[in-house]
């Protein structure tokens, strides 16, 4: 054992997110783990989602639009910047996502882009009717290799307080 003290909730299982507490508006987190997407992210994920647009999966298509290659389904780009920020937020302290608002997506991603998010908690209260959880808006930031913002988005998560003894 390395001698830290392992993160758990109120049952015992192992936790890396951050409780309500840890939470206070203007929190800045910079997410550890960078994706790079890949055609078959694109592809795979576009037609699971049942979306026949050829901008995604048509090459000779987006050639002759004015990006000249497929764009990666900004859908996928959205969920990856979320799964990107889990560990450090939300993984094992969240209770649900209540919603996402004001996703933008100002510069296009592409196959072969490498993507890191930086969030920030914007909001943070307590919830009414759950005193054991708080609401926090956690805003998404996410930047390709060259660190061109290509996507934004503010996420609702309902945050469990820290259990008691912890």
């Amino acid at each position: 054992m390395d001698g830290v003290a392992a993160r758990t909730d109120a049952e015992g299982r192992p936790v890396s997110g951050r409780w309500f507490e840890e939470l206070e508006a203007g929190t800045v987190v910079t997410h550890v783990t960078r994706r790079t997407v890949t055609e078959t992210d694109n592809v795979l994920f576009t037609t699971m989602t049942m979306n026949p647009a050829p901008l995604h999966l048509d090459a000779d298509y987006a050639a002759h639009t004015e990006f000249g290659k497929p764009l990666v389904n900004s859908m996928f780009t959205l969920a990856l910047v979320v799964g990107l920020s889990v560990p450090e937020l939300t993984l094992g302290t969240i209770v649900a996502q209540l919603g996402i608002d004001e996703a933008r997506f100002p510069t296009p991603v592409f196959a072969g882009d490498t993507i890191r998010a930086v969030t920030e908690v914007v909001e943070a209260r307590a919830s009414r009717s759950r005193p054991e959880q708080g609401l926090v808006v956690f805003e998404h930031r996410a930047y390709n290799q060259r660190d061109e913002l290509v996507c934004t988005a503010r996420r609702t998560g309902l945050m469990h307080r820290r259990p008691a003894g912890s």
